[in-house]
């Protein structure tokens, strides 16, 4: 068991290894698994949703598809920031509680698609309380920089997921 835990603190094991699309928000960089990502599209009309946490922004007919639009900003208590020529939404697919649901995250720019090494990916650091590293699944260490790796299925959150089928 202590071999295990060892394996994991120290990144070689983690299994979190592959590619990532990074992208950003401010002057923070993130990624997400590339295979969690269904498309990336530029920024396009959104219907307003009431009764909806602040950072769903509401939704996007995509294909005659209705795909709920999160706010990474307001979902990370950033400040907003207006939507320019790079603001794009990334839909992911995440695990809900009846299936794999659509969502779409509002992101201030896309970079590129990376790929860490297992060995590259540390796990996320200790702030003090369990809750707020939650939505991290590691930290990616690339070419001297080093982008927070998110959990999607995290940052969506079950209560989200059942309020956002429930609306449905």
């Amino acid at each position: 068991m202590a071999a295990e835990q060892t394996a994991v603190t120290d990144g070689t094991e983690n299994g979190l290894g592959g590619k990532y699309l990074t992208f950003s928000l401010g002057s923070e960089e993130y990624g997400v698994e590339i295979m969690k990502i269904r498309e990336i599209i530029g920024i396009m009309e959104i219907t307003s949703v009431p009764h909806t946490p602040e950072y769903i922004k509401g939704v996007i007919n995509l294909r005659g598809r209705v795909i709920p639009i999160l706010e990474l900003r307001l979902r990370f208590n950033m400040a907003t920031k207006e939507y320019d020529d790079r603001t794009c939404i990334i839909v992911v697919e995440v695990n809900g509680p009846s299936g794999p649901i659509m969502i779409g995250m509002l992101v201030d720019s896309v970079s590129e698609v990376v790929n860490i090494d297992s060995a590259e990916i540390e796990p996320p650091p200790e702030f003090g309380t369990p809750t707020e590293s939650e939505n991290i699944l590691g930290m990616g260490k690339i070419k001297g920089d080093v982008k927070i790796l998110l959990d999607v299925d995290k940052i969506v959150g079950a209560g989200v997921l059942e309020h956002l089928e429930a609306s449905a």
